[in-house]
């Protein structure tokens, strides 16, 4: 199946891109959404249809250097697997001779972590929404021997019409990882949302691990914050390990009784998925989702890697030289844009970004582009980070080592109109704490460059 979709993608490859922009096959690529050390994710458009998907693009060298080769064809075959209506979904998969474009469903409405954070937790009615649609999305994932292993709110996003949707699954294992003793055995994860019979590393139920990370996950958008928190990581493994959390007074007594049999750290006796759906709290306005069932084939899933490099079903990147001067910064049209917002509202585009837990981050300036570079690699510096420039984009190297190695920003200044420019920080590589912690201080470096609306200083202002 996806010697065929890179087939028919690449009889679109022909046209160059206009306005300077990249083609692959029937896409044309926009922006970066994301990165990673091995991937990054871009926003695109199909020039047939005209529908906006994200591209997953994967370094073949990278890949098949770093020995990741299993775990990729593991996400491709879990995506196509997987067609459900609370699940990203994956379109189809290309291959050129020096990479991979897995092709997936684009979602506007940004990262249920958002509204957490923005909000600092959700009533419980709206959090009984979001998790009836997460353990609809996991029950079915389940059914199909799919665990996902890394279920937080980072990995869970929401569409246009505010449906939640299932993301990431890099981590997620097929039934055929399992051992002769029924179950798996590789420490994955994100440590606070994690099982404690994952971390004890004696082999897990990957259903049981999942179900006890959506526990965690109702917690936070019912009380704003996390049940097992300590900056101590053995601390934190001996609270989860005790299940040694505490419900806010807020929570309904049925909630809480729900949570603490979710919570229960002895899998034997932890409550499963099926006892879940039936349990009253959560049967309330409860809507099982609506689906047709795909006929779908995870076979040749190798000729990604393989015989596409033979034959003729590779795609190829095509690229028309920009009219416009490398010296300025790139300009963002709609289409650009629309990639920033979240559920179409662009007013999120300038929204106070200080304190989200997020991958990305970004500020406007009035400021000459010239000028916010020079201000950045100024206050960058003395943070101990290493600036690398390209025109407009710029890398910021942490010189230490952090939680998960050296902490990598890539920065990039975006006109968005004339004389307003949008600056982006993604993280690269590193944990997203130290990122956030990193921003909170850069940023506190550039307040005389970052351009503020009048509501925002008023609001800054009347918080004192």
């Amino acid at each position: 199946m996806a010697a065929k979709a890179a087939k028919g993608s690449g009889s679109s490859s022909g046209g160059s891109s206009s306005g300077g922009r990249t083609r692959v096959g029937k896409y044309e690529l926009g922006r970066t959404l994301g990165e990673g050390t091995f991937a990054k994710v871009k926003f695109a458009r199909n020039i047939e249809s005209g529908e906006n998907v994200a591209i997953k693009v994967l370094d073949k060298e990278k890949v098949l250097k770093h020995k990741m080769i299993g775990q990729i064809k593991r996400e491709i075959s879990t995506m196509k697997l997987i067609r459900h209506p609370n699940v990203i979904r994956l379109f189809e998969v290309m291959a050129s001779k020096t990479k991979i474009y897995i092709v997936l469903e684009f979602v506007t409405g940004g990262e249920l972590f958002d509204k957490i954070a923005s909000k600092g937790r959700l009533k419980e009615d709206e959090a009984r929404k979001y998790f009836q649609q997460l353990i609809n999305a996991v029950d079915y994932c389940h059914s199909r021997g799919v665990f996902h292993r890394d279920l937080k709110p980072e990995n869970l996003l929401l569409d246009a019409k505010g449906t939640l949707k299932v993301s990431d699954f890099g981590l997620s294992a097929l039934a055929q990882q399992v051992r002769e003793d029924g179950l798996l055995h590789t420490t994955c994860g994100t440590p606070n949302y994690v099982a404690p019979e994952v971390i004890n590393n004696k082999g897990y139920d990957g259903a049981k691990a999942d179900l006890w990370s959506c526990g965690v996950i109702l917690f936070v958008l019912m009380a704003g914050y996390l049940p097992f928190e300590d900056a101590n990581l053995m601390a934190l493994y001996k609270k989860i390990y005790k299940a040694d959390f505490a419900c806010p007074p807020w929570f309904s007594s049925s909630a809480k009784k729900l949570i603490q049999r979710i919570l229960d750290p002895n899998p034997s006796t932890r409550i499963t998925i099926a006892e879940v759906i039936e349990n009253e709290w959560f049967k309330k306005g409860y809507k099982p989702s609506i689906f047709e069932e795909p006929d779908i084939s995870v076979d040749n899933i190798d000729a990604i890697f393989d015989q596409s490099m033979l034959s003729g079903n590779l795609v190829v990147e095509r690229r028309e030289e920009r009219t416009v001067a490398p010296q300025s910064p790139a300009a963002m049209n709609a289409f650009e844009l629309i990639s920033t917002s979240q559920g179409l509202n662009l007013g999120s585009l300038f929204e106070k970004q200080m304190g989200l837990v997020k991958r990305e981050t970004r500020f406007t300036s009035k400021m000459p582009a010239s000028d916010i570079i020079s201000k950045i690699e100024e206050t960058a510096v003395p943070l101990g980070f290493g600036v690398k420039k390209n025109n407009y984009k710029m890398k910021l190297q942490g010189e230490k080592s952090g939680r998960k190695g050296q902490l990598s920003v890539a920065t990039e200044i975006l006109e968005v109109a004339p004389s307003l420019y949008m600056v982006e920080l993604r993280k690269s590589r590193g944990d997203t704490l130290e990122f956030h912690k990193f921003y909170k201080s850069l940023s506190t470096g550039l307040k005389d460059i970052i351009w503020k609306t009048g509501e925002q200083i008023k609001e800054e202002e009347e918080s004192g």
